[in-house]
């Protein structure tokens, strides 16, 4: 993949903002269709995983993209260090324990590429077992596509500008204090190493295509994510099941 920090962070300008976010209802309201559809047929399973950088907004683009749809067809998961037991596995143990069952749409707030970013910027894992980890990632991933989840890989691509902006909220605005942690302007102080190990990633793990999402507005990073979910759901072949063959006759005798 080209170098990803070319990419605008922003909006195109001439984007109007407001037909973007009607644009983006409507999409909300289709995928809450097709996830129904995804849920009664239970053959097939939707595997969406977001990363980025702190304050990019993985939490509001989980919250916002399926607000409305059956709750009952839909697991988040968030990965933070792992757990004594965790360690005392691979490090895709704890991951495949949570991919999605059939009907499922199954989100993952951080993932198993925190294995191969957070781990290499603190010196734990060097840059040859990172390459073997690659290699895994990507037959793990194969794996789960064979097997019916489809998988959709975003990365909310925000500037060191817009994160700082963040961050000075969380301080500010009451409202936001729960989500301020000291440590984020530490991880901030490393931004350069995690542009270079995310560039890393994209180039290795791209064999399930990365979705690169501008996201320093969330109405655009929000339309762009509808708009793959919707269109990926579309190309799943979705639809509810018939009535059993044994139960026609029940039909007919109470559509008498």
């Amino acid at each position: 993949m080209n170098d990803f920090t070319k990419i605008s962070t922003t909006a195109p300008k001439e984007l109007d903002k407001q037909a973007t976010k009607e644009a983006c209802q409507e999409l909300k309201e289709k995928i809450q269709e097709l996830q129904q559809r995804l849920y009664a047929q239970s053959k097939k399973s939707l595997l969406i995983l977001f990363q980025g950088m702190d304050g990019s907004g993985k939490d509001g683009a989980t919250k916002q993209v399926l607000s409305g749809v059956n709750p009952q067809g839909v697991k988040v998961k968030s990965f933070k260090k792992p757990s004594t037991e965790e360690l005392a596995h691979d490090f895709l143990w704890r991951i495949h324990l949570n991919v999605p069952e059939k009907g499922m749409i199954q989100v993952f707030n951080r993932s198993h590429y925190e294995d191969v970013l957070v781990t290499r910027v603190l010196g734990f894992t060097s840059d040859e077992e990172a390459k073997s980890r690659f290699a895994n990632i990507n037959a793990f991933e194969n794996l789960l596509e064979q097997s019916g989840t489809k998988i959709l890989k975003f990365f909310l691509h925000i500037s060191i500008e817009k994160q700082r902006k963040t961050f000075i909220e969380r301080l500010e605005d009451p409202e936001k204090h729960w989500k301020y942690n000291p440590e984020d302007w530490k991880t901030r102080e490393s931004w350069d190493k995690y542009q270079k190990y995310y560039q890393d990633v994209f180039d290795s793990c791209n064999e399930v295509p990365w979705n690169i999402i501008p996201s320093d507005e969330n109405w655009y990073k929000e339309f762009l994510i509808a708009t793959k979910i919707y269109e990926t759901l579309s190309e799943m072949n979705l639809s509810y099941p018939h009535l059993p063959k044994e139960l026609e006759t029940e039909k007919a005798k109470y559509l008498k």
